[in-house]
């Protein structure tokens, strides 16, 4: 089975310094036919001022990912992390029993605009978490390639959910496949460009949820970049 989620349909906020759009239900945003998908809550996809940000504000038994696509995003958290995160980075934080922190726009000049993914955990109560990865163009050219997942297999970074993120950049000719085991659905999200998902043709800031079907499949692209979420029933 096959559900289209475009991008004009998805919920906004606009307070000057931040322009969001919101895939599931979000702040002011409600919709009660869009929760979320599986363990999978949030996709804001954010487009910050320069030099502007979020102030620190708090957490709780969530898997944050943050997926930047331009720009720089500068990251600070009460467990002493801090770093500034680019195009190719990945940032994994567990929030676990509590954490705090802020998001701002590194650069005077420039917007940053990023993607913020929440995935509910499989284990509450824990301790806070951290990690971040760099994933270049060429590693996801063409294929996909695995930036997120339960044990850190193939160099992504870890999270406390039984789910797996791929990330891949196609165009032209490429075409690939990724098999759904038993018991398993897909949401994929177009970052930018054009793609075919399993025969159905998104552009960029559309999804597709995927359930009851033995595969993603991906073709026809033009300029794209996609997220495949590989999560459980």
């Amino acid at each position: 089975m096959l559900n289209v989620r475009k991008s004009n349909e998805r919920g906004g906020a606009s307070f000057g310094w931040l322009n969001s759009k919101h895939t599931f239900s979000f702040g002011h945003y409600h919709d009660p036919k869009h929760m979320g998908f599986g363990p999978l809550r949030v996709i804001n996809e954010d487009h910050v001022a320069p030099g502007r940000g979020f102030e620190p504000h708090g957490h709780r038994d969530m898997e944050i990912i943050s997926y930047v696509l331009a720009g720089a995003l500068e990251h600070k958290d009460s467990m002493g992390n801090g770093s500034v995160l680019r195009y190719g980075d990945v940032q994994r934080m567990s929030a676990g029993i509590g954490v705090t922190h802020s998001e701002f726009n590194h650069s005077k000049t420039e917007e940053v605009h990023f993607l913020q993914i929440w995935i509910e955990p499989n284990r509450r109560g824990e301790p806070g978490g951290y990690e971040e990865k760099h994933f270049d163009t060429a590693s996801k050219t063409g294929k996909l390639r695995l930036i997120a997942s339960s044990d850190g297999r193939e160099g992504s970074v870890s999270m406390r959910q039984d789910a797996s993120i791929y990330a891949s950049i196609l165009n032209g000719d490429d075409a690939l496949r990724h098999p759904l085991a038993a018991g398993r659905q897909a949401y994929v999200h177009v970052i930018r460009g054009r793609v075919s998902v399993n025969g159905v043709a998104l552009n960029g800031g559309d999804a597709l949820k995927v359930t009851q079907e033995d595969a993603v499949t991906l073709a026809q692209a033009e300029a794209a970049e996609v997220l495949v979420f590989d999560l459980p029933q």
